[in-house]
């Protein structure tokens, strides 16, 4: 315990420890920052592309991608060019004016998807949030505010506020933190069936993310998706996807329901929109954001014109020609990679799944030990559950790329797998 000391008055505060991840070893570094997260003593001073450069001098491959946020890797030309240009003109006027980066980025948002209308935040859990207050608003506005709750998934992740923890349901994640917020009715991923059941005169939306990242790389059957549609439309429901992580071209189309060849009323995208830039949004048809007038809803951040330019910034690159087929035929060849490593490891990883380049690998092993031993190799990923590892490396990655990521795996792989 340190004292400080202020005004005559004495503070006991804790120095907390810094722990290598899912280690139990305890580093000697001691921090002020609030413990709420089990941190690798590892610290960076830079990037380059797919590569960071850590203060003790070594360079990791990066296939955590800030967890799925750095689309295009570090210190990406086009990226800090336009963050340098308009950190030279104008931070923040507040959303009492127009901004025309954003209103430029929400016209570019419209014409690559469903949505007519966007709402800028900061992250994903806000987006997820604003989203959940559109759905509810929808229904008041056409004289139903009885229809307030919202059927979510088992396995999902929307976020750590009060509601978006209470939204997935995860023990872990809301002990200490009760009583439980309301709303919301959870259904097996993937089961339409008992999704149909579920549905009462309260229903107003079903969640759902076309892709669960935290939970495990669970990506959901076409079928599945198609019939989300069909149950919304059939019961008068909005439909809201969290693309939160899987969207912005992560799995090769710039929306992951895309390959479903179905739209939803409502979607929250984050992450990498602004490419390691915070920066979250809510997306809707006209329809469902009829209710969103003016003194709805309000950030405060939300939408200022650096976020924006940099979002617009990493659509440049995202919508360019061949771009996102470039994503889709290296996602196919990382994942037969990934295919054969299972094989060839089968003691230390069970099975590969996912879409494009958002994968899984199911380990036999607990999933934080590999991750640690990936560290040794030189390779930086992270843990979901299921106990899986989580391969989010950046869009602009070669197939150089995922053989190097191979090799780091295949060492990893030969040092866990027991003798004998």
């Amino acid at each position: 315990m340190r004292k400080l000391t202020g005004k005559g008055q004495s503070l006991d505060t804790p120095r907390f420890p810094l722990t290598r991840l899912h280690d139990e070893k305890v580093s000697p570094v001691t921090t002020a920052v609030m413990p709420t997260y089990g941190r690798a003593d590892l610290a960076f001073e830079r990037g380059e592309g797919p590569y960071l450069f850590a203060t003790n001098g070594r360079r990791y491959l990066d296939f955590c991608g800030g967890i799925a946020v750095d689309v295009l890797g570090h210190a990406h030309p086009h990226l800090v060019e336009a963050l340098r240009a308009q950190a030279g003109k104008l931070w923040h006027v507040s959303n009492l004016y127009r901004i025309p980066e954003q209103e430029r980025l929400a016209e570019r948002l419209a014409a690559t998807s469903f949505a007519d209308t966007m709402f800028f935040c900061n992250s994903g859990a806000e987006a997820v949030e604003g989203g959940l207050k559109l759905c509810r608003k929808y229904h008041s506005a056409n004289g139903h505010p009885e229809r307030w709750r919202v059927i979510t998934c088992t396995g999902s992740f929307h976020g750590r506020t009060l509601a978006t923890i209470a939204a997935a349901g995860n023990e872990k994640h809301l002990a200490g933190f009760g009583p439980k917020y309301d709303g919301f009715d959870m259904v097996p991923f993937g089961n339409l069936n008992i999704l149909r059941t579920s549905i009462t005169p309260e229903t107003a939306a079903i969640l759902v993310e076309p892709i669960q990242g935290e939970g495990g790389v669970h990506p959901a059957d076409m079928d599945y998706m198609r019939g989300l549609r069909k149950v919304a439309d059939e019961f008068g429901l909005l439909l809201f996807f969290d693309e939160v992580q899987c969207g912005i071209g992560r799995t090769g189309k710039l929306w992951a329901h895309q390959w479903a060849g179905i739209a939803p009323d409502v979607m929250a995208i984050a992450k990498g929109l602004g490419g390691g830039f915070p920066v979250g949004c809510f997306m809707a048809t006209a329809e469902a954001a009829k209710g969103m007038t003016p003194g709805t809803h309000g950030s405060t951040f939300g939408g200022n014109p650096l976020a924006m330019s940099v979002a617009n910034a990493v659509l440049d690159v995202l919508l360019a020609d061949g771009f996102l087929d470039h994503v889709g035929r290296v996602g196919k060849y990382l994942r037969s990679r990934l295919d054969d490593l299972a094989k060839r490891h089968p003691a230390v990883f069970k099975e590969a799944r996912g879409v494009g380049l958002m994968q899984g690998l199911v380990c036999v092993p607990e999933c934080g030990k590999v991750v640690s031993r990936l560290y040794e190799e030189g390779m930086l990923t992270v843990v979901a559950g299921d106990n899986v590892v989580r391969l989010l490396p950046p869009l602009i990655i070669e197939e150089s790329h995922v053989d190097e990521a191979i090799a780091c795996l295949d060492r990893a792989a030969a040092a866990l797998t027991p003798a004998g």
